[in-house]
């Protein structure tokens, strides 16, 4: 059996397309995916701990310094967030 192959908005429209789930992020990943011009002036602890919400297709929306904000932020854009440990 094949898997069928779907694009980012059809995974998006499946089931809950206001699903997002909120993760642990480490600076040093958000860096490495950010390009210089928007990171520039910024001090970052590369081991230090965000909180990164994303859609159900693994795009990242937003990053935030901690746990409660992200959920905060996921609920005032009227979506409904998951947590992933």
């Amino acid at each position: 059996m094949m898997t069928p192959m779907l694009t980012s908005e059809a995974f998006a429209a499946l089931g809950a397309p206001d699903l997002v789930y909120v993760r642990p992020i480490k600076a040093k990943e958000v860096l490495a995916s950010t390009s210089v011009e928007v990171i520039e002036g910024f001090s970052l602890d590369p081991d230090q701990t965000f909180y990164a919400v994303h859609r159900a297709d693994g795009e990242r929306l937003a990053v935030l310094v901690d746990r409660e904000s992200a959920m905060a932020a996921a609920l005032a854009h009227e979506l409904a967030p998951v947590s992933v440990h």
